[in-house]
């Protein structure tokens, strides 16, 4: 389905990016997987794109660095062609209480989870309006950014504005033909919250009552999600916050 087309991926090395770039990779696409590692310790992320099909390019990015993003762009069209699809899923979330949280650690979370997302998809979008190709740009949010959950204020403020940020862009983008989107994952098996469940009974209990359908999500599910905002399916759908959190957000309280 996206034979010929070049995408791109932030926090690529991570469990959600990853899945985004292989499922990227079945469909055909050339990927471009961004991430603050080295090459050397994503290698087996890399191996696991390469795996699916079609050209890989790991390139080691700071999205918190615009001069940084530009110059990768720049070396990724060289290497790749246009940019056609860009994932900017990079984040962070670090849990704290609210009376706990640093300056720091606000500041980071604000300067990853949205002034990154914001310079690489005015990056992204610039060049797709000089290269006039009808792009997708797909920001991942989190079912979060409208629902507080514990210890995680500086997370849910950041996404908030990074749904606010895929909406601003989708109605000025629209005119070039650019598709903004972002999808929203509940509770899944990956990043902090797969360690969460994997070490503290405490949160495993609390999520065992929230989620309508019994379980997290995964990786792949979120990722499949992706390709189809990427699909012909999507051509009418712009400024979307696409919800995938097995229905976290209703509300399921104590039987």
């Amino acid at each position: 389905m996206l034979e010929g087309k070049v995408a791109l991926v932030t926090g690529g090395a991570g469990d959600l990016g990853n899945a985004m770039a292989v499922h990227l990779a079945r469909e055909g696409a050339s990927v471009a997987i961004w991430d603050v590692v080295a090459e050397a310790e994503a290698k087996e992320r890399i191996a696991r794109v390469k795996a699916a099909g079609g050209k890989v390019l790991y390139q080691q990015v700071d999205i918190r660095q615009r001069v940084s993003v530009e110059t990768a762009l720049d070396h990724l069209t060289g290497a790749l062609g246009p940019l056609d699809i860009v994932c900017a899923n990079a984040g962070i979330v670090e849990a704290k209480p609210f009376l706990e949280i640093t300056q720091e650690s606000w500041q980071r979370h604000l300067d990853i989870n949205l002034t990154g997302s914001f310079n690489v998809g005015q990056a992204s979008a610039r060049r797709m309006v000089a290269t006039k190709r009808q792009g997708r740009i797909i920001f991942t949010s989190t079912w979060v950014a409208e629902i507080p959950w514990p210890e995680i204020a500086a997370y849910t403020a950041s996404k908030a504005g990074l749904n606010m940020l895929t909406k601003q862009m989708a109605r000025e983008l629209a005119v070039y033909g650019i598709r903004v989107n972002a999808i929203a994952p509940g509770i899944v098996q990956a990043g902090l919250a797969g360690r969460q469940l994997r070490e503290e009974p405490q949160y495993a209990a609390r999520v065992a009552k929230v989620i309508p359908l019994g379980a997290p999500g995964t990786p792949e599910e979120i990722a499949q999600a992706v390709i189809y905002l990427c699909s012909p399916a999507t051509d009418y759908m712009t400024g979307t916050i696409l919800l995938l959190d097995g229905g976290c957000s209703l509300f399921q309280f104590d039987q």
